[in-house]
């Protein structure tokens, strides 16, 4: 059987990230990447975000490195077409060229933002089309990711799998016994 892994979590901005150069950037896909790779050794197939800046974007950035080296899939699934037009320059090349990359990638609406209801939507499909989510949130502070933990948290048959702020820090030791650095929170 496929299994299908939805990614999700924080966009920059809710963890106070504001440059593409900050170093907790590293720190968070290195969690993803070892999460991922996890799910890929249990049978995932699949992985599929809809391209939100910020953790699914980092993650689309993590599959494509790991399908070097896995036989998975990167599935991207904005809500509508013109998705990043209000992004910054350097995010909506980055979102193009991932989408461009990507296995499969397709707006779930036509045309461009008619109203929340697209959101919602989404994080519906999103709940129809995997077996398991994985997101990246602290439960106490869920930022817009509650959105979509409150749409997949009481099903009984959809596998929920967090990255916590606790696992960060682990990474963060991994990361810095590994390439003796420093590297703070």
């Amino acid at each position: 059987m496929m299994s299908i892994l939805t990614v999700t979590g924080y966009k920059p901005q809710e963890i106070n990230i504001f440059s593409e150069n900050d170093e907790r950037i590293k720190i968070i896909k290195y969690a993803l990447k070892k999460r991922l790779i996890q799910q890929i050794e249990e049978g995932v197939s699949w992985i599929i975000t809809s391209g939100q800046m910020g953790v699914e974007l980092w993650a689309a950035e993590v599959v494509l490195e790991l399908k070097e080296s896995y036989d998975v899939n990167l599935g991207v699934f904005p809500p509508f077409e013109n998705f990043t037009s209000r992004w910054p320059e350097h995010l909506r090349e980055k979102h193009t060229e991932i989408s461009f990359l990507a296995d499969h990638f397709q707006p779930l609406y036509k045309g461009d933002y008619k109203g929340p209801f697209q959101f919602k939507a989404r994080d519906q499909w999103f709940l129809e089309k995997s077996d398991q989510s994985l997101i990246l949130m602290d439960e106490e502070y869920p930022g817009s990711t509650k959105f979509y933990y409150d749409t997949i948290k009481d099903e009984k048959n959809h596998e929920i799998l967090f990255i916590t702020p606790f696992e960060l820090e682990e990474v963060v030791e991994e990361m810095r016994l590994i390439n003796n650095e420093d590297y703070y929170l």
